[in-house]
């Protein structure tokens, strides 16, 4: 297998600007794709403004960043990621959406690619399972915010051949990431630990432990956390921290892993975090 040269990035949030933007800052063509043509050009638009910044703080010049936005086409086709050498699916926590997206990456791509998903807890092994070529299929877990956070997680399902497994890792190291493997297990080695924490958290604000700012500031100056666990869920998406305690609680079915009430009570609510403006804290446009 070739080293890649150039990456789809399928799903253009959060998530998938912020790799299509260390994507393109690492030398590679990006075709960022997603439903619309409104949601590409916001993308686009953010990682250029996230650029501008480095630009302005002195961490890369205005060539460097002109260079990199060059390197980057939005698509809303499904065809366009036939001529890539590495997919990777970005779009929302959710199983059947995401299988549904990787049936029709997997019938669109070539067949020498690689196709991984950014999920943060659902089963590799089955999400490979779908495809056609179980063996090129492989997870590959951002850490966000993503051009920020030095970590990939790299998860090989069960078909997952080796010659995948070295092209993600190598992938991710030229995109100037840390690696770490981690076994198909729910919720992999970060959010098995995490998200429970924020879950816990959740209950602790529920039961009037203490208020968020309290719980938050305990937190961080009591074990020199940079942000405290509520805070984080807000970053994060309270929804996608729903998400991940039900992928734990399903399959690991144990009691210890069910989702806070109350964090089911603001995802019914519509307080997701930072991205609708309100969630355990409230937040300016």
């Amino acid at each position: 297998m070739s080293e890649p040269k150039s990456i789809a990035v399928v799903g253009a949030g959060q998530m998938g600007s912020g790799i299509a933007s260390v994507a393109a800052g690492a030398g590679f063509s990006v075709l960022l794709r997603d439903v619309s043509p409104e949601l590409v050009e916001k993308a686009i638009q953010k990682i250029g403004q996230g650029l501008s910044k480095l630009v302005d703080k002195g961490k890369l010049s205005s060539d460097e960043r002109a260079a990199s936005l060059s390197r980057i086409k939005g698509s809303t086709e499904l065809a366009d990621v036939g001529a890539v050498d590495f997919v990777i699916e970005a779009v929302t926590e959710n199983e059947e959406l995401k299988k549904k997206i990787l049936r029709e990456l997997d019938g669109a791509m070539a067949e020498t690619a690689v196709l991984a998903s950014n999920t943060s807890s659902i089963s590799i092994t089955r999400l490979a399972a779908g495809t056609r070529k179980p063996e090129r299929f492989i997870g590959m877990h951002f850490m966000n915010p993503v051009p920020v956070m030095q970590l990939v997680e790299i998860i090989a399902g069960l078909q997952t051949s080796e010659h995948t497994l070295q092209a993600t890792r190598s992938l991710a190291e030229r995109m100037g990431k840390i690696t770490v493997r981690s076994d198909d297990q729910p919720g992999f080695i970060v959010n098995r630990i995490l998200v429970p924490m924020i879950n816990e958290a959740v209950f602790a604000l529920g039961e009037g432990l203490g208020s968020p700012e309290d719980i938050d500031k305990a937190m961080k100056l009591g074990t020199n956390q940079p942000m405290g666990p509520l805070a984080l869920a807000d970053f994060i998406g309270l929804d996608t921290c729903l998400a991940i305690m039900g992928v734990l609680h399903q399959n690991l079915g144990d009691d210890k892993y069910r989702p806070a009430p109350l964090l089911r009570r603001y995802v019914d609510a519509g307080w997701l975090g930072k991205k609708t403006g309100r969630g355990f804290y409230t937040y300016g446009a």
